[in-house]
């Protein structure tokens, strides 16, 4: 009976999870009158509550456990000059991948063109909520925290990021003299790896009702004008996350990328049902750790900084909006545009919130960069959750090759565990 169970992996069950929720979700929508028992009990009760339940237990763990993971990481590669190394290397890495995003994007949205031939009355709008445009100078300013507990209170990742590090390599650096300290946060990360795993455990119910809502909520109907906006979206994704992040890895470690994928989906599952990176963040460095051998000294900086920093998901779908806006507003793009928008982007994708649908406030940012009008998010807005979930899946994958990398690069990778099966 033991093994029997064993069988039944958490990655299948969430797969179970996500096919059923999806297929119950389809069936509400169409065949299920409208009514307070549908809309008010079943949709906006059972499937909301549970599922947004377990989105904020999840959430609930992400700020103690980036900031033990990041004291512990910095505290044990301990050497500023190779701390120093790895997050130059992991910041560059993240930069080129969102910009290499952002020029595929408009490569696929410019031979699709999928704003030319749109009826505007035929896409339902919604209300739009435009981002203050941040000065570079201000963003790098906001890097540093003014208070580390409001930043914690607040969930802003990149102050709590460096913090975090200040503490590890300051505590890497008094030894024994602090041990006190070291024992405390490495028993703390201890605890919140426990408590990750005990909320994973309900990961398939919250799930379930996750995907139950979307479904039910979005039907079919909603997606049939913009095909050719969620093929161009798709398509741009599925090209960064299988070509372009596979040819890297294979190039810079040897590892075979087929390989990679198959161990890495129950992850990107994961990402694409809870819409948010941050949820992820210990399912991808306990993933990285069993299944592909990278030492967590380096998944546990590398993996919450790609969730603050690296969106190249997002970073798609703000490329492909812009060209599909600009068509659909009958507006020409010039080459000076194109640049305008890469950069704008992959500013706006540092410091980005690795939570549902925050790509679309930061859009705003971009298509003003090109003068563009932001009115032209309402169109998107009705089909984005099930854009945002896929854009999830990709940036976190990112985040896992480029740890991969860097982790093959400092020796911090025990390739005799990514061999096994």
């Amino acid at each position: 009976m033991a093994k029997e169970k064993k069988k039944i992996a958490l990655s299948t069950k969430i797969f179970i999870a996500l096919i059923s929720g999806a297929l119950l979700g389809v069936l509400i929508h169409y065949f299920m009158p409208n009514g307070y028992f549908r809309d008010t009990v079943l949709v906006g009760g059972i499937f909301y509550v549970i599922g947004q339940g377990f989105i904020r237990l999840m959430q609930m763990l992400v700020v103690p456990l980036v900031f033990c993971s990041l004291v512990c990481g910095s505290m044990s590669i301990g050497d500023t000059k190779t701390l120093g190394k790895v997050g130059i290397k992991t910041v560059i890495f993240y930069l080129f991948t969102t910009a290499m995003a952002i020029c595929i994007a408009l490569g696929v949205a410019s031979l699709i063109n999928p704003g030319i031939g749109i009826s505007l009355e035929s896409v339902k709008a919604a209300d739009v909520t435009v981002a203050e445009p941040t000065s570079f100078a201000d963003t790098l300013l906001n890097i540093i925290p003014k208070n580390p507990i409001g930043s914690m209170a607040n969930g802003d990742m990149l102050p709590i990021i460096v913090f975090a590090l200040f503490v590890g390599i300051l505590l890497a650096k008094m030894g024994s003299k602090a041990s006190t300290v070291s024992n405390f946060f490495s028993q703390f990360n201890d605890l919140m790896m426990e408590m990750t795993m005990a909320v994973m455990t309900i990961a398939p119910i919250g799930v379930f009702c996750l995907i139950a809502k979307t479904f039910s909520e979005i039907g079919f109907s909603a997606f049939l004008p913009m095909l050719k906006y969620m093929g161009a979206v798709i398509l741009a994704l599925a090209i960064q996350c299988f070509g372009s992040y596979q040819a890297l890895l294979f190039v810079f470690t040897r590892l075979n990328p087929i390989r990679f994928i198959k161990k890495f989906v129950p992850v990107m599952m994961f990402a694409f049902t809870t819409a948010t990176s941050n949820a992820t963040i210990p399912m991808s460095i306990d993933t990285l750790n069993k299944k592909m051998g990278v030492s967590k000294k380096i998944s546990s900086f590398t993996i919450p900084l790609g969730a603050t920093v690296n969106m190249d998901g997002t970073s798609i779908m703000q490329g492909v909006a812009v060209i599909f806006i600009a068509q659909a507003y009958g507006i020409a793009l010039t080459p000076s545009d194109m640049l305008t928008v890469i950069a704008t982007a992959t500013i706006a994708s540092i410091g980005t919130a690795g939570v549902p649908s925050v790509g679309l406030v930061t859009l705003s940012m971009v298509l003003t960069s090109v003068g563009l009008p932001t009115e032209g998010i309402a169109l998107i807005m009705g089909i984005d959750r099930i854009l945002d979930m896929m854009r999830t899946a990709v940036n976190i994958t990112g985040d896992a090759v480029c740890t991969t990398i860097v982790a093959h690069q400092n020796k911090m990778l025990d390739r005799s565990v990514f061999a096994k099966d």
